[in-house]
């Protein structure tokens, strides 16, 4: 039974303010013609509105000429809106009628340009429940609103300025494309290292410091003080050295990425200036000039550099004294210039070949082309030969079945045909059989003169046969026969030398022969000096630390045997499946790029899937082996209406997955670093925490976070697995309404904690 009910979130029933308030109420400038619009912005639109305030090489007036604009406004709240299904009446709710149930968009909009907005107001801070915690403050939808408006118009103010080895927070460039980057265009790794950075928020100087930045192209104090205010009031934070950034936490503000990354955009160029000024020195040279005359092998001196939101990971080709005089000169600039302190004892050089080197959740390594793409073994060879040998006799079956029936088929017609014949005078048919027998035995005779061209052995036969004895060739017997006949002995002799002449056809075959062991010998060749004089770059999932993190959460015991959760056991069948389901397909889609991909495939049908078997058959207290009957190994389940669900993985789709279809992935770590429990409740219905979502048939669910569930402090990197992040413990036993949909998608993976209003919950008891 829930007490103490603290309901702060909006009714639905809210009365619709004006929609039609004209832009010039707030507008020093010309009206704009898109000020009554009720629709949002296209990017193409929005992306013209921000260049048209763009004079004498700075942006100008950005927040109120741009951000300001309910139709900018109503851009972000469009990229906030979680996926809805259509109501009743087949129809999507409309977008301006969500919004309007909750807050004026044009209100807003004028106290933005009015600078009159109070981001304070619009704050909601979550006391931590342990005195070791530290206290959250989130932004409520309204505040987001702004977020994500001033997001998109940095987003087009800074996206093109900024390098290409600058990934994270960005449109197509994610952790998949960054790993993609490393194994196609970094050749010969020498060196490496990683800058760790102490764990330190951004306090008042970093944030001056950024502000400064951002001044270089946009003179707009409003924008900066705005962006200052956030900063101050706790609504946007940056921690280097924390592991929330990316994942879809609610302590991670959608405004980090984008700042960080203008934050260390000075320090990308003066790499960028780097890296260009060494490749002028050594200069890349043609495929053909790679071997001089003495077969010296020409490897020029390269520095690549990869950064991913506070990950720096910088690389070289060259000896260990340049990378050592880089590592400083990189320490020294973020020191000094970004006054960001540098852990000292992880910012270590390692060898790229003999160590590896964690970076974005992965394990790098430079190995032999040949790692990466081995040839077949002996038992994959005689898997080859065996299935070959097996799809030769199954076409042979074909063909016998094929001729079998083309045999009863040509005597049901002889059958037919002579009967007819004999009950009248000629052939009379009822139905027009002509062209189907001619097509059946048409294509009867092409496949048998193809089979007989196939063979020489027969062909040398017949051109033996039909050529022996040629006595037409001399010349007192041609002179004594008539002139026709030699001449069609001599066009039937150029046929049989052109379609049975077996001298031809074995010397093609032998040059086709020649021609692919050729190329196996050429294929062998450069592998082998590729392996001699070629290094590339493997990625690999950190499977130690994946077994360390399912021994923690539960999927298997001490012996890496699987095992049930019991605090699931509260939740519903399908609720327990979408869980593990929204776990392993987040693990497969994450660690895809990742040469052992097999091991992640077993984890996840292996310990997944048998952890929630076992799971689903101690809440039904039934044995394994009936819980595997009911549900299948597939982990079937049935929806109201009686249709088959599959919501976990399948073995086949498993088995498909590769690095063909790569993107930006979310990590798992939202996804169980929680359990949502079901309240039994009969209290009036909540409007549906996801951004804008207008439905009132709600479940209420509570919060477990993993680390209070286990009592272990997430800063303790012994307990916990290093690199995982964890969820703010203000959270915890925290109570939020989800519509059946969204509850649904935040189980999957497909909405994360950044998706919902988490200033709207329940205090429950």
């Amino acid at each position: 039974m829930l007490i103490n009910l603290r309901r702060t979130i909006r009714s639905p029933f809210h009365p619709k303010p004006s929609l039609c308030i004209p832009l010039n109420l707030f507008s020093t400038s010309a009206p704009n013609p898109n000020a009554n619009s009720t629709e949002p912005l296209l990017e193409s639109q929005l992306k013209s509105l921000v260049l048209s305030n763009y004079k004498h090489g700075k942006f100008t007036n950005l927040l109120q000429n741009v951000v300001a604009l309910p139709t900018v406004l109503l851009a972000a709240c469009q990229n906030l809106t979680t996926p809805q299904a259509p109501n009743g009446n087949g129809l999507s709710p409309s977008l301006l009628d969500s919004v309007s149930k909750r807050f004026s968009i044009h209100e807003m909009g004028r106290e933005l340009f009015e600078n009159r907005f109070d981001i304070g107001a619009c704050s909601v801070t979550m006391a931590a429940q342990r005195n070791r915690g530290e206290s959250l403050v989130l932004p409520n939808l309204k505040l987001k609103v702004l977020i994500e408006a001033i997001r998109m118009v940095l987003g087009i103010v800074y996206d093109e300025r900024f390098v290409t080895f600058s990934y994270g927070g960005r449109v197509n460039m994610g952790r998949h494309t960054a790993i993609r980057y490393l194994k196609n265009s970094v050749e010969n790794p020498s060196w490496w290292f990683t800058v760790s950075f102490n764990r330190e928020k951004f306090d008042q100087q970093h944030v001056n410091k950024l502000c400064l930045f951002m001044q270089e192209k946009i003179e707009d104090e409003s924008l900066i003080n705005v962006i200052k205010r956030l900063f101050e009031c706790g609504a946007v934070r940056i921690e280097l050295g924390c592991c929330f950034f990316g994942r879809g936490f609610p302590q991670e503000s959608g405004l980090s990425s984008i700042l960080i990354n203008i934050y260390f955009n000075g320090f990308d160029k003066e790499i960028q200036e780097m890296r260009l000024k060494k490749n002028q020195e050594h200069p890349k040279f043609d495929s053909n000039e790679l071997v001089s005359k003495d077969g010296v092998f020409y490897k020029p001196v390269k520095i690549y550099a990869v950064r991913y939101l506070d990950e720096i990971l910088v690389i070289t080709s060259g000896s260990k004294m340049l990378t050592m005089d880089l590592k400083n000169w990189v320490v020294k600039h973020l020191e000094g210039i970004l006054e960001l302190k540098v852990d000292g004892i992880k910012t270590a050089i390692h060898s790229a070949v003999s160590e590896k080197i964690a970076f974005m959740g992965m394990e790098l390594q430079a190995v032999k082309p040949s790692v990466l793409n081995p040839p077949m073994s002996e038992k994959a060879m005689r898997a080859r030969k065996k299935y070959i040998r097996q799809k030769e006799v199954r076409a042979q079956e074909l063909k016998n079945a094929r001729e079998r029936n083309r045999k009863k088929l040509g005597l049901k017609i002889m059958s037919h045909v002579y009967k007819k014949s004999k009950r009248s005078d000629g052939f009379k048919f009822e139905y027009q059989i002509k062209n189907e027998v001619r097509e059946i035995f048409r294509t009867w005779a092409d496949e048998t003169v193809q089979e007989y061209l196939g063979s020489l052995e027969e062909r040398w036969d017949w051109y033996r046969k039909l050529s022996a004895g040629n006595f037409l060739s001399l010349r007192h017997i041609r002179d004594q026969l008539p002139q026709e006949l030699v001449d069609a002995y001599d066009k039937f002799q150029e046929q049989v030398d052109k379609h049975l002449n077996p001298v031809k056809a074995r010397r093609a075959l032998e040059d086709e022969e020649r021609r692919i062991k050729d190329e196996e010998e050429k294929k062998y060749a450069k592998g082998t000096v590729e392996d001699l004089t070629k290094l590339c770059v493997k990625a690999d999932a950190p499977i130690e630390l994946i077994r360390k993190m399912v021994r923690l959460i539960g999927f298997t015991n001490h012996m890496g045997r699987p095992r049930p959760i019991t605090l699931l056991t509260a939740l519903e069948d399908t609720d327990i499946i979408k869980w593990y389901a929204g776990i392993g397909r987040r693990w497969l889609e994450f660690y895809c790029c990742c040469h052992n991909f097999k091991m992640v495939k077993t984890v996840v049908t292996y310990h997944l899937r048998f952890s929630c078997i076992l799971t689903l058959a101690e809440k039904h207290e039934s044995t394994k082996r009936e819980a595997l009957k009911h549900f299948t190994k597939d982990l079937k389940v049935f929806d109201i209406n009686g249709n088959e669900e599959v919501h976990f993985p399948t073995e086949r789709q498993v088995k498909m997955m590769g690095d063909k279809n790569l993107s930006d992935p979310k990590p798992v770590d939202g996804t169980f670093s929680l359990a949502l429990i079901r309240l039994a409740s009969d209290e009036p219905p909540y409007s549906c925490v996801a951004h804008f979502c207008d439905k009132t048939d709600t479940v209420v669910y509570r919060v477990r976070l993993l680390q209070n569930r286990l009592n272990v402090n997430p800063a303790d990197e012994k307990k916990w697995v290093p690199g995982m992040g964890a969820i703010n413990e203000s959270l915890n036993l925290k109570c939020f309404p989800v519509c059946p949909d969204h509850i649904h998608d935040l189980y999957t993976g497909r909405i994360t904690f950044q998706d919902i209003d988490c200033t709207s919950f329940v205090d429950g008891g």
